[in-house]
């Protein structure tokens, strides 16, 4: 039975240098890693479905996800510093979108791997 454990000692230089090529430096490994830390929250993941579906403010969103104002509001916060929530003003009113396109593609692909079986 395979166990997935390598037990060689041999080290393929070659590759190991054409990857090494390929990797990025620490701090964006943690700036990528603090990113999708933001996707492990399962409040967070709705609030950013619905806004990829449609631009609301905090009220439509609590409504929406069953949640309090407050909660939202405290999402929506970590989700703006996180770059992946903007907003404008509208009058006293304040809607939320998705800060671009990028965050839309990461639901989606998040979306077909699970669904995929």
């Amino acid at each position: 039975m395979e166990s997935g454990f390598c037990d060689c000692e041999v080290i393929h230089g070659d590759l190991v240098e054409e990857v090494k090529g390929g990797m990025s430096n620490a701090e964006e490994y943690q700036a990528l890693a603090t990113l999708y830390k933001m996707f492990g929250d399962p409040s967070r993941l709705r609030i950013l479905h619905a806004l990829s579906l449609h631009e609301l403010c905090v009220c439509d969103l609590a409504a929406l996800l069953s949640l309090s104002k407050s909660a939202v509001s405290h999402q929506l916060k970590a989700l703006r510093l996180s770059k992946l929530v903007k907003f404008r003003r509208e009058g006293q009113v304040v809607f939320y979108s998705l800060a671009d396109d990028h965050v839309k593609d990461i639901l989606a692909l998040g979306f077909e791997h699970i669904r995929e079986g």
